[in-house]
């Protein structure tokens, strides 16, 4: 009886052996379904929007979701580029995207690595106070009076200095700092580096996930900055980019609108699509040289509260 049981022992081990194997690859064909449709409802828009812009009039009339244009053409970008302005724009918007995203990153990290810190005095009062920002804020009409009290109307500061300091991105880079051991600081400062060495030769090497994730939360905002850009800049040739491309689709839509041949100007919907492709572009450019630290640093950064 004895040798029978022990026999059996075996099988059953196969048996659910093969099961987990079985259930595994279950697991793994439908987890490829999910993550494919979601990619695949990712991407489409993107190829729509660029299929759009290089389709022909009449294959936009007659085809709502446009993926693979029949007949390509550029009228859409060349219109579009057809003044210097937009070259203008651009560098305008490349520069508050640099310095803003630099300036923003070197406040935020001087602030979330001192108030990561337990023995600051008055730590939580302070932190209370950033993250109060997070659930009620001052208002349009009272930011722009004080915008206009630093006599930043006008100027591209007003576009970075306002908004230098990101409450959500600033939790992330404190709770990323506050993960540090704080064995390896202390060794530094036996050496004998002081606090702002160990901030630039033991801490920042370490978190250079944490940086490249809000470096590039903090360049998506300041590329896409269009609402300050219309509150703050009067002046036309300090307009970003975002702001030209919607006067353009204005232009371009009421043109449309008043032309009675369609060959004289692409269709307002080409030229939409171009827009947008021409504004989303260098961040898509941009992210693939940092995508391996953003996921990382997302969420080491967001494990600590």
């Amino acid at each position: 009886m004895t040798d029978v049981n022990s026999a059996t022992i075996p099988i059953k081990v196969r048996v659910a052996g093969r099961k987990k194997r079985t259930g595994r690859r279950t697991f793994a064909i439908i987890n490829a379904i999910v993550l494919t449709a979601f990619a695949l409802a990712c991407v489409l828009p993107f190829v729509h929007v660029l299929a759009a812009s290089l389709a022909s009039p009449g294959e936009i009339a007659t085809t709502p979701f446009l993926l693979i244009p029949r007949e390509i053409t550029f009228d859409a970008y060349r219109y579009i580029f057809s003044t210097p302005t937009i070259f203008r724009a651009m560098g305008v918007s490349m520069f508050v995207t640099v310095v803003g995203t630099f300036v923003s990153l070197v406040l935020t990290a001087f602030m979330a690595y001192a108030l990561s810190k337990k023995h600051l005095t008055g730590r939580r009062v302070i932190n209370f106070l950033v993250v109060f920002t997070m659930l009620f804020s001052g208002g349009m009409i009272p930011t722009f009076l004080v915008v206009k009290s630093f006599g930043l109307i006008d100027s591209l500061w007003s576009l970075i200095i306002p908004v230098a300091i990101n409450a959500f991105n600033f939790v992330i880079m404190r709770s990323f700092f506050q993960g540090i051991p704080e064995s390896l600081e202390e060794a530094a400062r036996i050496d004998g580096c002081s606090e702002f060495g160990v901030f630039l030769r033991i801490v920042l090497p370490l978190s250079l996930a944490s940086i490249a994730t809000i470096g590039l939360f903090y360049a998506v905002f300041y590329w896409n900055t269009y609402q300050h850009a219309i509150l703050y800049i009067n002046d036309s040739n300090k307009w970003p980019i975002q702001v030209l491309l919607r006067q353009i689709v204005i232009v371009a839509s009421g043109m449309n609108a008043n032309e009675t041949a369609v060959d004289v100007m692409p269709p307002a919907q080409s030229v939409k699509m171009a827009v947008i492709f021409v504004a989303t572009l260098p961040m898509l450019i941009v992210y693939p040289f940092i995508q391996r630290f953003f996921v990382k640093g997302a969420l080491i950064g967001s494990v600590k509260g």
